[in-house]
């Protein structure tokens, strides 16, 4: 972090920083809500795997609109028929850890869209602010 965002932190804090960035990474799959995985949603079946191989956490962020390979948009609005709206599965833990994930558990993963990113975490200061 900056001289300056350290000042920003300790200011609002009304003393030193309330907590510390830590280097992380965050895995993306994008994929399609009708995605399916033995006759269940696909974004759930990333999820549970990622929990049972203890990962630091997932989410999954259903898209309003957006277009693929198929160029064909996608949308959610009331005017339109709402399907094959795009899904974003974000990971985050160690950028190793990710990376033997998605090499464990190719089969699911191989018809879509995946990305590894290096990210930055705020880890607040024990007890601060709660």
């Amino acid at each position: 972090m900056s001289d300056r965002g350290e000042r920003i932190m300790s200011a609002a804090a009304g003393g030193p920083a309330a907590g510390q960035w830590q280097p992380a990474a965050r895995l993306t799959v994008l994929l399609d809500e009708d995605d399916k995985w033995r006759h269940g949603p696909l974004y759930h079946e990333i999820v549970q795997r990622a929990r049972d191989t203890g990962l630091a956490g997932a989410s999954v962020w259903r898209g309003v609109e957006g277009y693929g390979a198929s160029s064909r948009i996608h949308t959610s609005r009331i005017l339109d028929l709402a399907e094959h709206l795009p899904v974003l599965v974000m990971i985050v833990d160690e950028a190793e850890r990710l990376r033997a994930f998605v090499e464990q558990n190719a089969e699911v993963l191989a018809a879509v869209h995946v990305a590894l990113s290096e990210v930055e975490i705020w880890h607040p200061t024990a007890g601060v602010g709660r």
